[in-house]
């Protein structure tokens, strides 16, 4: 696994970045290929935080955790990534086993589909709107007068469509498409 560990507020020592790689290089067992982590370790008021971001066999898996020991951090984001990898897999395994036997009847002419679903990602809510071209600020402004935690719009400057979405540290974002 590649690693690239980036401090803030933080003074990174060899220590935390041994720590980190050790940990985290157990989840190559999960990659058939080369995987890249992308970790942050920073501070917040009395609290010593890090994010970790995982890209492997063209997934990505991202956590987040704090504590006031470092290590004590860099453990909970270990076990949140691999749960994560584990109930992805679980479920790249049942949509395999489910497209295998996606043939409208078995070979004893019987349904094969009981009228269960597994309701993993269940789809509750459908909107349709016009996306408007408008300036990011503009954006970030109607965004917060609909009390909505992130906006879909058409960047008046590049002509793309972006999404502009409120972090956790109450600073803003925007994603833009790559095309």
């Amino acid at each position: 696994m590649k690693f690239t560990i980036i401090g803030r507020k933080i003074n990174v020592t060899d220590k935390m970045k041994d720590y980190v790689e050790k940990k985290l290089s157990k989840l190559d067992k999960f990659f058939r290929e080369e995987s890249e982590a992308r970790v942050v370790l920073g501070t917040i008021k009395d609290n010593e935080y890090i994010e970790a971001t995982v890209y492997a066999s063209g997934m990505i898996y991202r956590a987040e955790a704090s504590d006031r020991e470092v290590f004590a951090a860099i453990d909970k984001i270990v076990d949140v990534i691999e749960r994560q990898i584990r109930r992805n897999k679980t479920r790249l395994e049942k949509k395999i086993k489910k497209d295998a036997l996606a043939a409208p009847t078995l070979i004893s002419g019987d349904d094969y589909n009981d009228g269960e679903d597994s309701g993993e990602f269940e789809i509750v809510k459908k909107k349709r709107f016009n996306i408007k071209p408008m300036s990011v600020e503009e954006a970030i402004l109607q965004m917060n007068l609909l009390g909505h935690s992130f906006f879909i719009f058409k960047n008046m400057d590049t002509e793309e469509t972006n999404i502009v979405y409120k972090r956790k540290d109450k600073k803003y974002a925007v994603i833009e498409s790559i095309e």
